[in-house]
C-alpha cells in the first residue's frame, strides 16, 4: 500500500476535524457550521472558496504551479441523517435526532485531507476542484449545485465520488463501470370508498380490501411483466386507513418505494402500478389516485473513467485489494454530476466495525444504522487516493 507519507503524519489532524463534524450533524440544506468549518480550513490554506452554489455547497479550487492543462472534480457530500444515535463515545452527536448515520463526516476529512496536501504541492499543470456537496441525503444537493452553475463556473474534465462501505476490509477499494446504485422513486396511492359501519359494510365501499390487493399485485409487474434480467424493486412501505375498530374508513392510503438501473425499466413500471391501480379500483367500484415521484436518477460509471480509476487503485493498495462493486439498490445523488460530466463513484471499505470506540451502540456498524461510525483509519487511504488520482488524471496528454 502506497498511502503518501505526510497525509500519514497529518492524519490525526484530520481525524479531529472528522470526529468534530461528527458531534455536530446537520440535516441537508442547513449545514451551515459544516460549511463554515470547511471554508475556514480551505482559506486558511490559501485555496480560492466559492460558497453559495447549492445554498450551503462549498468549493475549491487549487490551480497547479505548471500552467494550465486539464480539469479534474473531486466531490464528497456534508449533511447527517435524521436519526438519533445510540453511540455514546465523546464524539457522539450533541444534536438530538441527527447523526452522520452514513459517513459523510469522513468523507468531508478525506477530502479535505487531500486538499491541504494538494495546496502544499501544486507540482501539476491544471487544477483540482473539490466540491463539497450538501443534502445527498434526499435533498438533491449535487442538481441543486448543477443549478446554480457548478460546472459552468468551474468546468472539469471528469468528476469522482467516493463512498465508504462497511463490510468490504479497510482501505480496500472497489468499482465497477455502468450501473452502481439505482434510482430513487416514491408513490403514493390513495384509494377512495365510502365508510360505513364495520358490522354493514355492504352500505360502503371498503377501500382496504382494494388496497391489499394492489399491493399483491404490484409483485406481477416484476415477476411478469419485467425482463428476468432487469433488476427492480417495488416495496411497499406504509399502509394508511381507518381510525377506529368499527368503522370502514373512507380512504386507504398505500405508499412506498421503486427502485431501477435504467428509466426505461421504470417508465414500464409505473406505467403498469398506474394500470393495476386504476383497474383494481374499478373491478371494486372505487376511486383511485396514484402518483409517483421521481427523485434520483441510477447512478451509472462512465467505462473509461471507471478503468482509469481503477488503475490508481491498483497502484495506491494493490490488485489484491481492489475489487468489483455489486450494484446497490440504494441511490445516490451523485448521479446528477455523472449525468453532467464523465466520471465515476467508487467504494472504499470501512471495515467491519471493530474500529468503533468504547461506548458504541449495540447495533451493527452500517449506513443509516444509529450504532455506525466511520472508520477513522482509512483516511489517509482515501486522501492518498484523491491525491493520486487527481496527480494522474491532470497529467495525460
Amino acid at each position: 500500500m502506497q498511502i503518501i507519507d505526510s497525509i500519514v503524519v497529518e492524519a490525526p489532524r484530520f481525524r479531529d476535524i472528522r470526529r468534530d463534524l461528527h458531534a455536530h450533524p446537520e440535516l441537508c440544506f442547513e449545514e451551515n457550521r459544516t460549511s463554515d468549518t470547511i471554508a475556514a480550513l480551505l482559506a486558511e490554506w490559501g485555496l480560492q472558496v466559492h460558497r453559495g452554489l447549492g445554498g450551503t455547497g462549498v468549493v475549491a479550487v487549487i490551480n497547479g504551479s505548471l500552467g494550465q492543462g486539464r480539469s479534474i472534480g473531486l466531490r464528497a457530500d456534508i449533511d447527517a441523517l435524521p436519526v438519533t444515535e445510540k453511540n455514546t463515545f465523546p464524539h457522539a452527536s450533541t444534536h438530538q435526532g441527527k447523526m452522520h448515520a452514513c459517513g459523510h463526516d469522513g468523507h468531508t476529512a478525506m477530502l479535505l485531507a487531500a486538499a491541504y496536501h494538494l495546496s502544499r504541492h501544486r507540482d501539476f499543470a491544471g487544477r483540482v476542484v473539490c466540491i463539497f456537496q450538501p443534502a445527498e441525503e434526499g435533498g438533491g444537493g449535487a442538481r441543486e449545485m448543477i443549478k446554480d452553475g457548478l460546472f459552468d463556473r468551474f468546468p472539469v474534465d471528469a468528476v469522482f465520488g467516493m463512498h465508504n462501505w462497511p463490510g468490504i476490509p479497510a482501505g480496500h477499494m472497489a468499482l465497477r463501470a455502468g450501473p452502481v446504485m439505482a434510482s430513487s422513486n416514491e408513490f403514493h396511492i390513495v384509494v377512495r370508498g365510502k365508510g360505513s359501519h364495520a358490522a354493514m359494510p355492504h352500505l360502503g365501499l371498503d377501500p382496504v380490501p382494494v388496497a391489499c390487493q394492489m399491493v399483491q399485485a404490484f409483485q406481477t409487474i416484476l415477476t411478469r411483466n419485467k425482463n428476468p434480467q432487469d433488476a427492480a424493486v417495488i416495496s411497499v412501505t406504509m399502509i394508511h386507513a381507518g381510525e377506529a375498530t368499527n368503522v370502514v374508513p373512507d380512504t386507504a392510503e398505500v405508499q412506498g418505494t421503486v427502485r431501477t438501473f435504467t428509466n426505461e425499466v421504470l417508465d414500464m413500471i409505473e406505467s403498469r402500478m398506474r394500470e393495476v391501480a386504476t383497474h383494481i379500483a374499478a373491478a371494486f367500484g372505487v376511486q383511485c389516485d396514484f402518483a409517483l415521484r421521481r427523485n434520483y436518477p441510477p447512478t451509472i460509471n462512465h467505462v473509461a473513467e471507471t478503468e482509469f480509476a481503477r488503475k490508481v487503485m491498483i497502484e495506491l493498495v494493490g490488485q489484491d485489494a481492489v475489487h468489483r462493486f455489486e450494484p446497490s439498490m440504494g441511490a445516490e445523488d451523485f448521479a446528477y454530476m455523472l449525468q453532467a460530466r464523465p466520471g465515476a463513484y467508487l467504494i472504499i471499505g470501512n471495515g467491519g466495525g471493530d474500529h468503533r470506540s468504547a461506548g458504541h451502540g449495540a447495533g451493527p456498524c452500517t449506513l443509516h444504522n444509529a450504532s455506525y461510525d466511520f472508520n477513522d483509519e482509512i483516511i489517509p487511504v482515501g486522501a492518498s487516493y484523491w491525491v493520486q488520482l487527481a496527480r494522474r488524471w491532470l497529467a495525460q496528454d
